[in-house]
Order: C-alpha cells, then structure tokens, then sequence
C-alpha cells in the first residue's frame, strides 16, 4: 500500500512525539507499506516570527505572509522543520530524504484570493511527482515541505516562494502518486459529534451540516475541508483524520476502529 502522511508541526515540536510519529512510519514500511511524509510547521513559523520582532497577522486562520514573514516561512518549513524530521526518521532507521515544492519542481503554487490580500500564500497549482516516486524507487521516505514557487504564467517578476497549507497540498499529491492512503495525523481523535463521540465515517453532505450547525468548530473546519477535498480528489483511496498520538499511529489509522473515514453517503 502507498500511504501518504500528512504530519501537522504541532507534533514534530516535541523530541518524544516526532521519535514515536517517526517510529511508527518505520513499523509501517517494515509491513511493507510505502510512505510519503507532507509536513506543517505553524507554530514553529510562529515562534521565528515572534523572534524576529515581525508582525503577526492572520485572516479566517490563514497567516497573511509579506515578503519578510514569506523568507521565515521557507527558512522553518524547508529547513528546520524538515531536516529535525529527517533526522528523527534516519535514527529510526528509516531511510529518508527532505525536500521542498520547489526541488523537482514538485509543487507550483497560485496565489490564493480571499477577501482581503494574504501577500504570499498559495494554493497548488500544478503537481510533478517526478522526484517523488525517484526517490520512493530508491527506497526513501520522501519528507516535503510544502513552501513553493509560482507556477509559470502566474507573474514572472515574483521569485519569493509561497506558503501553500500543508492540509490543502496533501490531496493533489496523494493523486499525483496514485496512493492508497490519505492519512491527516493530528492531535484529536478523529471528528467528533454533538457528544464528543468520534465520528467513524462522515460525507461531504453531513460534514456540512455538523459545520452549519456548529458541531464541527474553530481549527477543525478547515481540516475538514482539507479532508474533504481530498477525499473528492481521491474517492478510491482511504482518507481519514486520525490522531497522531496513537501507538503505531501509521498502522494503526488504517484501522477501521481509529479516526473518521471519509466516504459517500450511505
């Protein structure tokens, strides 16, 4: 089975979590699973951002990104983030190789449109998964932060690189690479319902109504969208969000009983 992972930066900040998440990608190609490794980094950007004395801004919880905040972001996702993961996955004994949208050309990125100007934030444009299934052919765990250069035609004067959410990228490459297995692994159990009891399956239709009717709130919302579009992007593969605390989280999302699977409506 091909697997991608989406791995949020809130569970790579701690020494103790990124060794179990990077364990458990280890049991998961010992079962003979390959496995692709997307990654966030917010809070991290956060924390360099606040450092640096720039400004924080967000709109609808999405970073509004000048050209100074854009360089923090390429700086943390393409390098500290995603080299402190590599490392964790090497001394787990998996073979892995770190990489950006940009090396292979693997992502390019259209600036997204909102309501207001997000400056350099994007939304995935184009996929080649030329170096990603180089590397998979190799036997590498590829580990892809999801910083990107425009795609060609959007505007040739801008060379800055644009901070595409990690969520959102997951569905166009997990098509790209024809998986099997779409995994957000994050800090919740899976989607919850009106009782707070996991939801083991949810359609774009009552993910809807759990929005409208306030059931699904606040940071949730859009991971549902994320999953949600994934799934429409990918409806013969398994999509679910799932936590990332689990033991064996890898394995152990492909489990019926673990996480919201999202499927058709029954």
């Amino acid at each position: 089975m091909r697997i991608l992972a989406k791995i949020g930066g809130a569970q790579l900040e701690q020494p103790s979590a990124r060794a179990a998440l990077c364990a458990s990608v280890a049991a998961a190609r010992a079962a003979g699973h390959e496995v692709i490794v997307v990654h966030g980094g917010g809070n991290q950007i956060r924390t360099l951002v606040d450092r640096l004395g720039l400004e924080q801004r967000y709109h609808s919880g999405l970073r509004i990104t000048d050209a100074p905040t854009a360089d923090v972001v390429l700086m943390v996702l393409a390098g500290l983030v995603n080299k402190e993961l590599v490392h964790a996955l090497q001394t787990a004994g998996v073979r892995a190789a770190g990489m950006s949208g940009a090396d292979g050309a693997t992502f390019h990125a259209r600036k997204l449109r909102a309501e207001v100007d997000l400056g350099y934030v994007g939304s995935v444009a184009k996929v080649n998964a030329h170096l990603v299934e180089t590397l998979i052919d190799g036997d590498f765990t590829p580990v892809i932060a999801t910083a990107a250069p425009l795609a060609r035609g959007e505007d040739a004067a801008d060379d800055h690189f644009y901070n595409i959410n990690a969520d959102m990228a997951a569905g166009p490459l997990a098509r790209a690479l024809d998986c099997d297995a779409l995994l957000f692994l994050t800090d919740v159990v899976g989607v919850l319902d009106g009782d707070r009891e996991r939801i083991e399956s949810l359609s774009p239709e009552r993910c809807a109504k759990l929005v409208s009717g306030g059931v699904i709130t606040g940071g949730m919302i859009p991971k549902v969208d994320a999953a949600v579009a994934a799934w429409r992007e990918n409806k013969d593969a398994l999509v679910k969000i799932a936590p990332a605390a689990a033991p064996n989280c890898v394995l152990a999302a492909l489990e019926p009983a673990v996480g919201t699977r999202f499927e058709e409506t029954l």
